[in-house]
């Protein structure tokens, strides 16, 4: 994953970033995508608590993880996208903002009891302590809608249990009832989200490992190329070795060569030379020979 710039925060808890918060310190453009990331119910959240936040956001080019952690006064946030959005990308804060959204403290009917018994006590008339009515009573349930939230919750639970579509709720009145089936149903619902998300994970993990398997392919006819190309190079490299050692021998040659050229041309000079003396010899004998020829011829008679 990418690494972002650590953000100073005085925050103690992730819950208390609120969305002020996150948009003073985020870029602007990133921000508004992160909201609508959020409002298109982009964001899933696998594990959370006040201090790390495991995540995965549906982006507009596939699903990417984030994981977001306060540590010793930062707030370090890590994304599998490569947006260059600082000091964290849209994702990181859809998710940030989900958390918040999510982590939001909810009234339960402990609460509202901690209220009621932390309430002042009020007098009756003659000056005694009297209890509020919260304290006095318990909450009122009524037998036909205890038996009817049993009626509906057997068909609920063979549904959930064969992750089918919950039946629809009974006619009741707003009351402890009602808020138990909503209850079960936001749970069902977050299940069902959870539910896709790991069918999208699982997804994006086959399809990761499909792509690591071609890319294995690849790489093994990559390195059999290799393995091929260095094999012929070895083979051009001995051949090289045998043209350099014939051009050592022609050189040799060449230069015997040339010797024997410039002694053949010496040996030339040298019998031109003597073919210029023999000549000269020659043109010698030649008078010589008609001097004597002439010289032995008898003088004419008188």
């Amino acid at each position: 994953m990418k690494m972002r710039n650590k953000i100073a925060c005085s925050a103690e808890r992730l819950g208390l970033l609120d969305p002020q918060m996150i948009q003073s310190v985020a870029d602007s453009n990133a921000f508004h995508i992160g909201r609508q990331y959020l409002t298109e119910n982009r964001v899933r959240i696998v594990e959370a608590d006040d201090a790390q936040i495991s995540s995965a956001v549906i982006g507009n080019s596939g699903l990417y993880e984030q994981t977001i952690r306060l540590k010793d006064g930062h707030l370090i946030s890590k994304c599998s996208c490569t947006l260059p959005e600082e000091p964290m990308c849209r994702h990181c804060i859809a998710v940030l903002l989900e958390y918040h959204r999510w982590s939001k403290p909810r009234p339960t009917q402990k609460t509202k009891a901690a209220k009621v018994a932390d309430a002042p006590p009020h007098l009756d008339s003659s000056g005694n302590q009297k209890l509020p009515s919260k304290q006095r009573s318990a909450p009122d349930i009524k037998l036909g809608e205890i038996m009817m939230f049993v009626e509906w919750l057997e068909p609920a639970m063979a549904a959930m249990e064969q992750s089918g579509v919950l039946p629809d709720s009974p006619s009741l009145g707003p009351g402890e009832v009602s808020t138990w089936i909503h209850k079960i149903r936001n749970l069902e619902d977050r299940r069902r989200e959870q539910e896709e998300l790991l069918a999208n994970l699982q997804s994006e993990i086959r399809d990761r490992e499909a792509y690591l398997g071609r890319l294995s392919q690849q790489l093994q006819a990559s390195i059999a190329e290799a393995k091929s190309a260095q094999a012929t190079s070895q083979s051009l490299q001995r051949e090289i070795v045998g043209y350099k050692e014939t051009l050592g021998r022609v050189t040799e040659l060449m230069d015997k060569v040339v010797r024997s050229e410039g002694e053949i041309r010496s040996v030339a000079s040298d019998l031109l030379t003597k073919i210029t003396h023999l000549d000269t010899l020659t043109a010698s004998s030649q008078e010589l020979t008609n001097s004597l020829k002439s010289a032995s011829k008898p003088p004419p008679l008188k």
